[in-house]
């Protein structure tokens, strides 16, 4: 039953032993969401064939230790971070478990999707943390009309596109301003790249890497010249 109906006590325990331990308040917020995508996933397919454990070693492991990456990043007080393709939750949702800083949007083009997402923070009640449910660049136009800044602080993205398109892509989207340029992290399996492949214009700032899924995953962040 522990595989397919995580605890609070069991998410702990695999919080250790991935080796980046959270509180037991956010283990039990973690658990809730597991229990929510391990049952939505069976009609929905939103992250394959995979039981709970599976998906905390594989996927929420991500989100464990950028939360620690986002903590040591300079950032506004109250940063506007839009998390590009968030799919199921991830690494969103368990990110914001552990950290809540500023306005968080998971940005979400497929419609169930979205919707799943809008049913388990319903549940949850995350500070601050929301569901755009369409294209990724109408997302800031339909914020800003919606009271919010015009430029984001963050990007986040897992998979949304290959990382020097999503820089192109992401640009104008960014704040720039002389004393305060706007962030991208990109998660990758690979290491960072040489700098004579970054696009013009930005600059590779914060890398980090740890362990996940046997092996090793990075995180990088570019910022804007």
């Amino acid at each position: 039953m522990a595989d397919t109906n995580p605890t609070t006590d069991a998410v702990l325990e695999a919080a250790s032993r991935l080796g980046r331990p959270v509180e037991p308040e956010q283990g039990a917020l973690l658990a809730a969401y597991l229990d929510q995508l391990v049952k939505w996933n069976r009609k929905m397919n939103l992250v394959g064939k995979s039981d709970w454990r599976s998906v905390f070693d594989t996927l929420v492991v991500d989100s464990l230790f950028l939360a620690d990456f986002l903590a040591g990043m300079n950032l506004p007080d109250r940063p506007l971070c839009l998390d590009f393709g968030a799919g199921a939750g991830l690494p969103g949702i368990p990110l914001r478990v552990l950290w809540q800083q500023g306005d968080y949007w998971l940005v979400e083009v497929r419609e169930k999707r979205a919707t799943f997402m809008k049913s388990v923070l319903g549940r949850l009640r995350l500070p601050a943390t929301n569901v755009f449910a369409g294209r990724a660049e109408d997302a800031l136009e339909r914020l800003a009309q919606a009271g919010h800044q015009a430029t984001a602080d963050l990007i986040l993205s897992r998979a949304f596109m290959p990382w020097q398109g999503l820089l192109d892509f992401i640009r104008p989207m960014l704040r720039n301003e002389p004393d305060r340029s706007g962030a991208a992290v990109i998660l990758s399996n690979d290491p960072p790249p040489a700098e004579s492949a970054i696009p013009t214009g930005w600059q590779l700032a914060d890398v980090a890497s740890y362990p996940a899924a046997g092996g090793e995953r990075y995180f990088w962040s570019f910022r804007v010249e």
